[in-house]
């Protein structure tokens, strides 16, 4: 399998379709292994966490007697420490979610612990084996701006402010991705720290409102997406969110987050709104849409594309930010987003399921102090994990 850096090697100008790509190959992007390693602790910890609770459990149960023969040497108790890691690798499926908690009137409530919360799966009970307040984890962002016409008046106003908002929230260890979308979804900065490219490829989204061709499409569910000759293709939303999810998120670990600068308008994608949030709960990526709609575009009829954009950003712990037209909310839509991704709580578990067969699970945490809010995923699927 070829390695990512081979595969996406992009220039600060380079303008590389995301559908391109993947119909040139089927084979699965492999993730930069530098990238990889900066969520690495947390899954370490994690992991960690869960094999002392266990040790601390086979230790209960059976207590050395006072005549026991001497402990093993160094070398004994090293074998039997690899023996344990790599039982815990194979075993032992933990289950991690990043939530916020809100009061009533939608204030960040900080300093809880896991003794504040009720967890279950499918209605079960479980036990929560980790629980940590996170606000210095490394963060992945993708940020999908809307470049199809009805954003042909509001496209600089978000170029400006998102270019601020990654400025003033990416610290050394984060990265960040840019995608366009529009009759065609282009990723135009692959993940950087470089707030300099983020901002140059930001500024390189163009309004694009051009027909598509049928010669190669995105990779969908089920294989290649089928051209279609009938129907708009205006605005590849639904797409661009499954390709942000398969082709990116899904390589990464530790938190991410996908924010959409959009109307909410889908027109032509061949992937329903269904299969964007399966790809971005499979991703573990949290959603949030900042709603930004010219009113004057659409006249009387308005826009309705907000519907669809609380089903993703509810099912994937995100939510939906009215915007309009105006650039102060857009400031503001992007404070409240900075100061929950960094005031999450990140909660873990082995799940009494233990059957990997590719289901939902629906999970909820439940707050025992009853007008708290939690902000998380509904859920994830039980896939099966292969070794690398």
């Amino acid at each position: 399998m070829p390695n990512r850096a081979a595969l996406v090697h992009l220039t600060i100008t380079a303008h590389y379709s995301l559908q391109d790509r993947l119909a040139k190959s089927q084979e699965k992007l492999m993730p930069n292994p530098a990238r990889k390693f900066r969520g690495f602790a947390s899954v370490l910890a994690l992991a960690l966490a869960v094999s002392f609770i266990a040790q601390n459990s086979m230790a209960q149960d059976s207590t050395p007697s006072a005549s026991a023969s001497q402990a093993p040497d160094s070398n004994s108790r090293a074998q039997a420490q690899d023996q344990s890691v790599e039982t815990l690798k194979v075993n032992v499926e933990v289950v991690q979610l990043f939530f916020n908690v809100k009061d009533k009137h939608g204030a960040l409530i900080p300093n809880l612990n896991k003794d504040n919360f009720d967890l279950s799966e499918d209605g079960k009970a479980q036990v929560i084996k980790y629980f940590k307040a996170e606000s210095d984890l490394p963060l992945t962002l993708g940020i999908l701006i809307d470049s199809s016409g009805s954003q042909m008046r509001v496209l600089d106003m978000e170029k400006e402010v998102g270019a601020s908002f990654l400025e003033n929230t990416l610290r050394p260890k984060d990265e960040a991705f840019v995608i366009s979308f529009d009759v065609d979804i282009n990723l135009l900065q692959d993940f950087t720290n470089s707030v300099s490219r983020l901002r140059h490829a930001l500024n390189e989204a163009k309004i694009n409102t051009g027909g598509v061709s049928c010669s190669g499409g995105p990779v969908g569910p089920q294989g290649p997406i089928p051209c279609s000759s009938t129907g708009p293709r205006g605005t590849a939303l639904y797409d661009a969110v499954y390709l942000a999810s398969h082709d990116e998120f899904s390589h990464e670990v530790g938190r991410k987050a996908m924010i959409l600068l959009t109307d909410g308008e889908d027109q032509g994608s061949k992937l329903k709104i269904r299969d964007a949030i399966e790809a971005a709960q499979k991703a573990d990526a949290i959603c949030y849409v900042l709603l930004i709609a010219d009113r004057g575009f659409y006249g009387f009829g308005g826009y309705s594309g907000d519907s669809e954009m609380r089903k993703l950003t509810q099912e994937t712990g995100g939510r939906v930010i009215e915007v309009g037209n105006k650039i102060e909310k857009l400031r503001q839509a992007f404070d409240q987003i900075s100061q929950e991704l960094r005031s999450q709580y990140n909660i873990g578990y082995v799940p009494t399921n233990t059957v990997r067969d590719g289901s939902f699970r629906k999970v909820e945490i439940k707050p025992k102090q009853h007008d708290y809010k939690i902000q998380a995923r509904s859920g994830y699927y039980a896939t099966a994990r292969h070794e690398e």
